[in-house]
């Protein structure tokens, strides 16, 4: 290919030379073309680095091309509305409708095979209740016995995401929407930043393994930068993140090319390098020392809700941190369970892939332990992991979940749509990027509203669906209301799949026996 290019070149050269000298000066466009055309083969010949390119000059710069334009093409022209992935069409275009407030209804039934092996659907009622009686806003209030600052939380919530992973006018305008629809704003552990305050939303601050916000020169966690940081008064809760569903044990990373200066002042790192956040903390080495350490952040806090965040992995531990609870009678104020299924901007694909339990499974064995451990009644427990819909909001309260959080779906009410650049800083749409000529895009005054509206909507789609289950208060659902087809002729309910523990049942001499192996090798004075 490499002597066939130059000898075609060669020939290309003169000829368009030669028309252009001897027939009409027009032809000199074509001449030209023809010299960058050689001039782009040469360099691609010389080159090292692409191996197709150096032996198919000019062409093999379409394999780059297509590689470039398949997820973009791929979205358009190849999926079907029910088979996209990460977040299909038809619930990308329910976020979007609830967004904008126009017309959120299907025509001429489902897309979905009803007959699937994993299709689900929830038990309606002959009596329904009538929706415009029934709590439009339903709020769940999170503060144990230790707690002096109950927050009362809407049920749907904006989850974690950081500024640096998200633009400035993305924080802004989530934050913005938090405030005009009552819920509240998960800042993500990339920290606190001015633009997560300066729109009046409430503030769910999180802390990770960088203790980004909360910490000292070395990166250690400060007591007194926690305590300063922590009376800020939009601060509704504090949220110690452990793992998150997307990459759990990996830490965090936050590419170069996002960290300008002023998040780099925020984090206190230095600019224009890629952060990675530990993926184990340093101020605490065992259960024990995790449940003390999330009593000394409510006390630095002022009593505020201090909780924590997971993805489940080996059960013996979250037991192991169950037994530190009740030795010390110190809880977390809530438990918030990621999924395997959660987002992230940026993680290798083995960890997103394959690491870390499904939101479903975790969130019915994290309800089950602190029921069968007795002390379901000192914590809420918050669910996250591609919650999109009341579906999937009365799917998790369902299982055990108090109040729900979504990332990826209020950054679809912002405008994402799925382009999957997030990793790159080049996001279309202004949503991930800290490029100031893409970030210009995204409009603070309009995507506010779209923010509210997908809230409000969704709340209240749950809301019908409760109502339409004969259900009129959301405390009242159980595993029994949800259905799963797990073959083609057999269903069961979730009940079924994640059968329920009694309050006590892991305090028994006999223990379950599915969880019995995890609890005999549980110790609350290590993880391992």
């Amino acid at each position: 290919m490499r002597n066939g290019f130059v000898i075609s070149a060669v020939i290309g050269l003169v000829l368009s030379f030669l028309l252009s000298f001897y027939v009409s000066p027009w032809w000199y466009l074509l001449f030209a073309i023809v010299v960058f055309l050689f001039v782009l083969g040469l360099v691609d010949m010389n080159q090292t680095k692409h191996s197709i390119m150096r032996t198919y000059p000019v062409f093999g710069r379409m394999r780059y091309w297509m590689e470039a334009l398949r997820p973009k093409m791929y979205q358009y022209f190849v999926e079907s509305d029910i088979d996209g992935r990460p977040i299909n069409r038809v619930d990308r275009s329910t976020i979007y409708q609830r967004a904008k407030q126009e017309t959120d209804t299907m025509p001429f039934g489902t897309q979905l095979d009803v007959y699937e092996e994993g299709y689900e659907w929830m038990s309606h009622s002959i009596a329904p209740k009538d929706f415009h009686k029934l709590d439009h806003s339903p709020r769940v209030l999170i503060g144990n016995k230790d707690c002096k600052q109950p927050y009362s939380a809407s049920i749907f919530n904006v989850s974690a995401m950081s500024f640096g992973s998200l633009s400035s006018n993305a924080i802004r305008a989530l934050n913005a929407g938090a405030k005009i629809g009552g819920f509240a704003h998960n800042t993500g552990e990339g920290g606190m930043s001015r633009h997560h305050l300066e729109e009046g939303g409430d503030i769910i601050w999180q802390i990770g393994t960088g203790y980004f916000g909360a910490r000292d020169e070395n990166g250690n966690f400060s007591p007194e930068v926690f305590a300063k940081n922590a009376a800020t008064p939009q601060v509704k809760m504090i949220e110690l993140k452990l793992s998150q569903g997307a990459k759990p044990g990996h830490g965090g990373i936050l590419p170069a090319k996002k960290n300008t200066p002023e998040i780099a002042a925020i984090r206190h790192v230095k600019p224009n390098t890629t952060v990675y956040s530990p993926p184990y903390h340093s101020a605490f080495n065992s259960p024990r020392e995790l449940v003390q350490f999330i009593a000394q952040m409510r006390d630095l806090s002022g009593g505020k809700p201090v909780g924590f965040k997971l993805c489940i992995g080996r059960k013996s531990e979250f037991i192991a941190i169950c037994k530190a609870m009740i030795e010390l009678d110190s809880y977390p104020d809530f438990i918030t369970v990621d999924g395997g299924e959660g987002g992230t901007g940026a993680a290798p694909q083995e960890f997103s892939n394959h690491v870390g339990a499904p939101l479903l499974d975790g969130l019915a064995f994290v309800h089950n332990m602190l029921v069968g451990f007795n002390i379901r009644q000192h914590i809420r427990i918050i669910a996250s992991g591609k919650i999109l819909s009341g579906f999937h909001m009365l799917r998790a309260i369902a299982l055990g979940a108090d109040a729900c959080n979504s990332a990826r779906a209020m950054m679809m009410a912002l405008g994402c749509i799925q382009a999957l650049q997030c990793h790159t800083n080049k996001c279309p749409t202004g949503v991930a990027t800290q490029d100031p000529s893409l970030t210009v895009g995204l409009v603070v005054t309009d995507k506010k509203q779209r923010v509210a509206n997908y809230h409000e909507d969704t709340i209240k789609t749950f809301v019908e669906l409760m109502g339409a289950a004969g259900i009129d208060d959301y405390k009242k659902l159980t595993r029994s209301h949800i259905y799963r087809r797990v073959f083609m002729n057999e269903v069961r309910t979730l009940e079924d799949i994640f059968p329920s523990l009694q309050p006590g049942d892991m305090l028994k001499a006999e223990l379950p026996s599915r969880y019995a192996q995890d609890t005999q090798v549980a110790d609350p004075d290590r993880w391992h």
